[in-house]
């Protein structure tokens, strides 16, 4: 069902956490499915040089998480505008189709970054 890569991301994320002030948090949630993205990103001359999360929700929604964190890490805001969830269902290895709403929920999180 789920792809290793995947399940690497579920059993060993990576990270997962919160950051201080003057990190930027933003939190998205998917109603449908009750899933919550928590996300932390500091940046320093316009790039995300630190980004955390937390997760409340499936393990698609875990890993999607992870993966999104190693994404944005090193990214300036112009890449971070490029983000689309097919970026996460690549890096997961292809995510299920029930679970797309995971690649969802990360895009949410970056717009809402983005417009901090």
């Amino acid at each position: 069902m789920y792809s290793d890569r995947l399940l690497d991301h579920f059993q060993n994320p990576r990270h997962v956490g919160d950051l201080a002030p003057p990190a930027v948090m933003v939190e998205v949630s998917n109603p449908a499915c009750g899933d919550i993205l928590r996300l932390w990103a500091q940046f320093e001359n316009g790039i995300a040089t630190e980004v955390r999360y937390k997760v409340r929700g499936c393990t698609a929604s875990i890993a999607s998480g992870s993966a999104l964190s190693e994404w944005l890490t090193g990214k300036s805001r112009d890449q971070i505008r490029s983000f689309q969830p097919s970026i996460i269902d690549e890096a997961l290895g292809g995510l299920p189709v029930e679970s797309k709403h995971a690649a969802v929920l990360c895009a949410d999180g970056v717009k809402k970054l983005l417009a901090t």
